[in-house]
């Protein structure tokens, strides 16, 4: 596909807004051929706030459309996708890309068999950071991760596991390059009828332990990634984008009459990583993914896997409460 692809954006909602400001400052890629929401309210103001064109029919927006952005609730991920899917239509659709893996494993059939691109968006794969990581995690022994942010009321139709904990599920399946073959998890609700706090402890194949946190109950926002191997200790912080790498240069023991003391020196690295908005990469990806010039960093057979294991964590939270 050469020239700028026609763009449409369904759901303009928290996640839907930021996907319109970045696709309307990809102005050399995109032709915005308009946005829709399910409120009308919402509709007209973000039109108005980007000067885009505001659809009240969602078929309307997807037939002008080459490209839709699926920005919708989680309910509605698969009906919406699956209608852009059938009209020939690439995709980029938030995370998760469906409910359930049986849904997802339809989509991506459909999209297969139709030669497009269905592209889930797990913005943290295109942090920086995130990818920096690549490039120093050799055979993991353990990853802990914590996500941890305050109630803001922003997502209702699902839990913080697919809100949230799905993300560092994501990134932690894909460090590791592994089945799975445990999995363990608790949760606590508070809010609703969807657990707000979340733990669940994965290993794997090879060994390899996983413990990820997440919660949307917690008075500060954390969001922490650490791997432990045997040459190091990583730290990636998500909020500033940084890793920190621990090294043991030295140790000994020194013995004297009173008392045996334990000396360790050691030293830190500080990777420089290139710092870019995570969103507009991945926008900038999925571009060269229609355009043919190279495949999802996140396919639909990665993410069929990502909510496999998210769907059994759920279990472990439900058959315990």
């Amino acid at each position: 596909m050469n020239g700028k692809i026609k763009l449409g954006l369904i759901g303009t909602g928290h996640m839907g807004q930021y996907h319109v400001n970045v696709a309307v400052g990809l102005a050399n890629e995109y032709e915005i051929a308009g946005i829709y929401d399910a409120s009308a309210a919402r509709r007209a103001e973000i039109a108005d706030r980007f000067s885009v064109k505001g659809f009240e029919d969602i078929d309307a927006l997807i037939d002008a459309s080459e490209a839709v952005v699926v920005a919708v609730p989680t309910a509605h991920h698969y009906e919406v996708a699956k209608k852009a899917l059938e009209k020939g239509r690439h995709v980029l659709v938030e995370k998760p890309m469906t409910t359930s893996a049986e849904q997802a494993r339809e989509l991506v059939g459909l999209a297969e068999s139709r030669g497009l691109i269905l592209q889930v968006g797990h913005v943290e794969r295109f942090n920086g950071a995130v990818l920096e990581l690549r490039r120093v995690v050799d055979k993991p022994l353990l990853i802990e991760s914590r996500r941890l942010a305050p109630n803001s009321g922003r997502i209702l139709d699902v839990g913080v596991v697919m809100d949230l904990l799905i993300h560092d599920l994501d990134i932690t399946m894909n460090l590791v390059g592994e089945e799975v073959k445990f999995v363990d998890a608790r949760g606590v609700a508070r809010t609703g009828k969807h657990e707000d706090v979340a733990t669940a402890v994965l290993q794997f194949e090879g060994g390899c332990v996983a413990t990820i946190t997440a919660s949307r109950l917690t008075q500060a926002k954390v969001r922490t990634l650490t791997i432990t191997q045997e040459s190091a200790y990583i730290i990636l912080d998500f909020s500033t984008q940084d890793i920190d790498i621990h090294r043991q240069a030295t140790s000994a023991y020194l013995m004297t009459r009173e008392e045996l003391k334990y000396r360790q020196e050691s030293f830190v690295e500080k990777i420089f990583v290139h710092k870019d908005n995570p969103l507009r990469q991945e926008h900038i990806h999925f571009v060269k993914c229609v355009r043919g010039q190279t495949t999802p960093i996140v396919d639909g057979q990665s993410d069929i896997r990502t909510i496999e294991i998210a769907s059994r964590i759920l279990e472990q939270i439900h058959s315990s409460w």
